[in-house]
């Protein structure tokens, strides 16, 4: 840790004092030996758990054909298969395409570049307690200023911000849908607005999901001014919600949708899948980059995705979400402190307040508690105060109870 800060800057944070030496499924072994159970999953990525042996042959058997061309130099079967898999895979009875990038943030980036460019319009909305990437784009679209907007300014222009459902925080669906309306009255021409971004269950907003009735209610604005709809499913996506698509709880389809994380099962990769004529409308040269839908991460994304099928990780998600959310809703009358447990599939989140107030300082003390037993957590919300949960979905049982076991013995002694 004292090379680590001597040699990489404070700006890259670290959640934990740990340096890992080994993992496997849905524990960690660090350099000194110890064991710790992995409820963070790279940040929900390792949907598949670590070192999946199916992954880890695929990745190893395209390294002894070649390494990196280039798709836009010299193709590769692999990202083409995995662009017709998506687009079968994604929502929407009509015709589909997708594309590869490297990360997350690259995905919203580029969806909103062809948002832009096949509408001719510039404008853009998103929501407060978004989080859809570090890059310009992304953090302008991002509702939360620090750490990711702070001293970064000026932000990227056009991006304008509604409110978000949340029941604790007074927000109904229609106040957020209101919202919506009010920026086109006050403040853009809702024809120039070329699209709405929203993450179906806000991740590190505080693993808040979105009701139903406005994920429809942002469809109807979107169709009644010719908008496009981006679903940024990059931490809801490939099954971590229960389903492979979180917006297929609620029957909404979106134009756009974006997708990382679980997508490569470790390895980096991000898409935008979506339908066909949108995505057409960019001329050749236009969309692109060097190490996009690299050959190693295709393989393994498509590796990814026969797991899913093979192992019934959709159904194992829902399954692990509700034993969580089970047992973290029979503690609230012994600990008042939890003011919420929410969430889809296996994403739950558990919300601390102390007379009515958000409690970070609980969350974090939870956090550095756990990981004095053995267990590794994250927190989140726009005030640190949520506790957010993304166990791998090929975790066993006895994993997950002795996890559950250590949280909850933790709140009640705090």
């Amino acid at each position: 840790m004292a090379r680590r800060a001597k040699a990489v800057p404070r700006g890259i944070g670290n959640a934990h004092p740990v340096f890992a030496e080994r993992a496997s499924n849905g524990e960690i072994w660090d350099v000194e030996g110890k064991r710790y159970i992995d409820f963070c999953a790279g940040i929900a990525v390792l949907n598949t758990g670590h070192r999946h042996p199916k992954i880890s042959a695929a990745v190893a058997q395209q390294a002894e054909k070649f390494s990196h061309t280039c798709f836009q130099v010299v193709a590769y079967e692999s990202y083409v298969e995995l662009a017709e898999r998506l687009s079968a895979l994604a929502p929407g009875n009509f015709e589909k395409k997708a594309f590869f990038m490297t990360t997350g943030a690259e995905a919203v980036e580029n969806a909103i570049k062809v948002a832009r460019h096949h509408t001719k319009r510039s404008a853009v909305i998103s929501f407060d307690g978004a989080f859809h990437g570090r890059t310009f784009m992304a953090m302008a679209l991002t509702g939360k200023v620090a750490p990711y907007k702070a001293g970064f300014g000026p932000m990227a222009a056009e991006v304008y911000q509604a409110l978000y459902p949340s029941e604790l925080e007074g927000v109904s669906t229609e106040c957020a849908l209101h919202s919506v309306e009010r920026l086109f009255k006050y403040t853009v021409d809702p024809h120039r607005v070329a699209a709405i971004i929203v993450e179906p269950v806000q991740g590190e907003g505080g693993y808040t999901p979105a009701p139903a009735a406005f994920l429809k209610g942002l469809r109807e604005i979107c169709d009644k001014h010719d908008i496009l709809l981006i679903a940024d499913e990059i931490q809801t996506g490939v099954g971590r919600t229960g389903r492979m698509f979180a917006m297929e709880h609620h029957g909404v389809v979106p134009d756009l949708t974006t997708m990382a994380k679980g997508l490569g099962g470790g390895m980096t990769i991000s898409a935008v899948v979506g339908r066909a004529d949108i995505l057409d409308s960019v001329p050749a040269g236009g969309l692109g980059s060097t190490y996009a839908g690299h050959p190693m991460a295709c393989v393994a994304a498509l590796a990814v995705l026969d797991v899913m099928k093979e192992e019934h990780l959709c159904a194992r998600s829902e399954a692990i979400g509700e034993r969580m959310r089970g047992r973290f809703n029979g503690l609230r009358s012994r600990v008042p402190e939890i003011a919420d447990v929410r969430g889809l599939g296996a994403m739950t989140g558990i919300e601390f307040r102390k007379s009515y107030q958000p409690a970070p300082e609980l969350a974090n003390a939870l956090k550095a508690d756990a990981f004095d037993r053995g267990l590794l957590l994250l927190t989140c919300g726009s005030y640190g105060n949520v506790l957010r949960i993304m166990p791998p979905l090929t975790v066993c049982d006895a994993i997950v109870d002795e996890g559950i076991d250590i949280i909850e013995s933790i709140l009640l002694e705090l």
